[in-house]
């Protein structure tokens, strides 16, 4: 009989945890570092992977994803030493897709022959904006000029490529936001990563923010307008939203992340890493120790997880819930109340049905793009009903 998880697949997330500089809008667990003894590092990635492997032998693997941090400052060779023990230890899906997150710049770019020539796939670049103005404001260290040169050149060695950007940034307007979407869409590729900013704490804006000196922020209505426009502009565009900040061209879709958000099995190596593994038939949540050295030392000892521990019915089916109701295709109802043990509320999904937050058909229930605005909202009202 097939595990629940199988229904979203099997994945696994590398997270590699330094930074060239560190970005005033950043909450990841990323780093900068003086110096970086990257054999002991790659030991280490080698140890963790032998680990996981034993403890999920056999099962198909989909999707890898580097993440960071910034992955692309990772010697080529070591991401193709990492990924040839990956095949060695789990069989490959025919479609595997390896996607590595790169930020812009000559050096970074230049090694793009490299990580292709290692395995990679597909390449997510971090652009964040179209305008050098707004790139120094967000504390970036590329150009637009080195943004459109990374992106150029990732058509040449990956089949598939992805970049971000930021919007409802410091004194942008929604015109602004039109033309820079625009061009966006003009480059070429086959997703697109559109993040509205949001203000963390215990980051550099969110200190900022918290003594009123972070000027221009978008009010909720001008912040709103451009979430609108970007569906609009996107789905004219050939790249139509799968997610809530995330669009693509048809069968371009990240399919690692598409193994969160349909509540796979997934696993976390490298500082701070979570995952969500089905062990003896029941689901597990891990996390890694979070500070680099602390998990250096711990995946030399024998295991980098701070925490391995079974997840409650309940918290399964929230869990479900919360990150099926992000994508277009939504949840299937039934499979909440086998893992959850409750079904969804009837009349909590009438009155969300009635005010245009959901829809459902036979075997879906989705959220409506006004739905996935306020999604929140929405799960907090399908939970509490």
């Amino acid at each position: 009989m097939a595990e629940d998880w199988q229904q979203g697949g099997f994945g696994l997330y590398i997270h590699w945890p330094f930074c060239a500089a560190k970005c005033p809008y950043c909450d990841f667990n990323s780093h900068v570092a003086r110096e970086i003894d990257h054999q002991r590092w790659l030991r280490a990635y080698i140890s963790e992977i032998n680990r996981v492997a034993a403890m999920v032998p056999g099962r198909v693997l989909n999707t890898v994803y580097f993440g960071g941090g910034t992955p692309s400052l990772m010697p080529p060779e070591t991401v193709s030493r990492i990924i040839e023990r990956i095949r060695d230890r789990w069989p490959m899906a025919n479609d595997l897709e390896v996607t590595l997150e790169a930020n812009p710049g000559s050096v970074e770019s230049g090694r793009f022959a490299g990580f292709a020539a290692a395995g990679v796939s597909r390449v997510s670049i971090g652009v964040q904006a179209l305008n050098d103005t707004d790139l120094g404001r967000l504390g970036r260290i590329h150009s637009v000029a080195e943004a459109r040169q990374a992106v150029d050149i990732a058509h040449k060695y990956f089949s598939r490529v992805s970049f971000d950007l930021i919007y409802a940034r410091q004194d942008q307007t929604v015109s602004d936001w039109r033309r820079e979407l625009t061009e966006a869409l003009a480059m070429g590729t086959d997703h697109l990563s559109l993040y509205q900013l949001t203000i963390e704490p215990g980051t550099a804006f969110g200190e900022r923010h918290a003594r009123g000196k972070l000027s221009g922020l978008p009010d909720d209505d001008r912040a709103g307008a451009m979430y609108e426009l970007t569906q609009e502009l996107c789905e004219l565009g050939g790249l139509p939203a799968y997610e809530v900040s995330n669009h693509a061209r048809y069968g371009s879709e990240s399919r690692h992340n598409l193994i969160y958000w349909r509540y796979g099995n997934y696993a976390g190596i490298g500082p701070g890493a979570h995952g969500r593994l089905t062990l003896n038939g029941r689901r597990h949540a891990t996390e890694a120790h979070r500070a680099p050295d602390t998990w250096l030392r711990a995946a030399e000892a024998g295991s980098g997880d701070s925490i391995r521990e079974p997840i409650p019915a309940r918290d399964q089916g929230e869990e479900y819930l919360m990150m099926g109701l992000r994508i277009a295709e939504g949840i299937d109802p039934a499979r909440f109340e086998a893992m959850s043990g409750q079904a969804l509320p009837e009349r909590a999904i009438g009155d969300l049905e009635e005010i245009g937050m959901i829809t459902r058909d036979t075997d879906r229930l989705r959220a409506t793009p006004r739905g996935r605005l306020v999604l929140n909202a929405v799960i907090r009202a399908l939970l509490a009903g």
